[in-house]
């Protein structure tokens, strides 16, 4: 304490940037102000990359203007005019701007299909020793049951799809989406898609295309009123087409 009772207190570490001439980033790092020069340098050399032995360093204000050099290795890092936010700069002529972040020149590491399959601390060994992904055992009982169920729904669909006649009148009732008015204009197998499908001309454009889908033409229509969608979601009927110019006048 002072003579005069007033007691100066500064703060035992800083906050401070850290840039090099080895690297094109800068990192911000906390250091204690009792440690010296010699030492910081250390530091920063796992940081940056630079060689503590060829390195300088500089300090830099808030707004990146040269305070002065550090090259006292046996003062202490408080010892310079250091505050929180200012720059540290390491520069290192043996060493070239960006070296450690080049990874075409590393080395790449490369092996054949062969000798992976030979591995046995490889994920593909992991996953055939746990039965995972492809290398799950297949149930052929849970696989007829599959085949059996998808069946049973293609039939169903083509039941669906004999009671309905291409002209009809029809509403489309998809999920997510409001009821659509249209006219049925195709009914069957397609190529986009397993199972039984039904195309449909909508009186609007709400559809998704103009009755082709991945370059095969299943029915005309002009574009955005062609759509297709499973037999169970549309009902065929008397379904008068609306006018979208009738105000209800006669």
């Amino acid at each position: 304490m002072a003579s005069d009772g007033i007691t100066v207190v500064t703060q035992s570490v800083v906050n401070v940037f850290v840039s090099s001439t080895v690297n094109t980033f800068e990192t911000e790092r906390r250091f204690q102000k009792d440690l010296n020069i010699e030492a910081l340098k250390g530091k920063l050399e796992l940081l940056t990359g630079a060689s503590q032995s060829t390195m300088t360093l500089e300090l830099y204000s808030k707004d990146s203007r040269l305070v002065c050099q550090m090259d006292n290795t046996s003062a202490m890092l408080g010892s310079y005019p250091i505050g929180d936010g200012m720059r540290i700069h390491v520069i290192d002529t043996s060493s070239k701007a960006g070296e450690f972040e080049d990874v075409s020149k590393v080395e790449k590491f490369e092996i054949s299909k062969e000798e992976y399959e030979k591995k046995t601390d490889s994920v593909r060994a992991f996953k055939e020793k746990n039965k995972l992904g492809r290398f799950a055992k297949k149930d052929p009982e849970e696989d007829k049951q599959k085949e059996e169920e998808r069946i049973k729904k293609e039939n169903e669909e083509k039941e669906m799809c004999d009671k309905m006649n291409v002209g009809d009148r029809c509403q489309v009732t998809a999920p997510g989406n409001m009821p659509r008015l249209g006219t049925l204009r195709f009914k069957g197998l397609v190529d986009f898609k397993p199972g039984y499908w039904v195309g449909v001309q909508y009186d609007e454009p709400l559809g998704k295309n103009d009755g082709s889908v991945k370059g095969k033409r299943y029915f005309e229509c002009p574009d955005k009123y062609g759509g297709f969608v499973k037999p169970g979601h549309v009902t065929t009927g008397d379904y008068p087409e609306e006018d979208l110019f009738d105000e209800g006048e006669m």
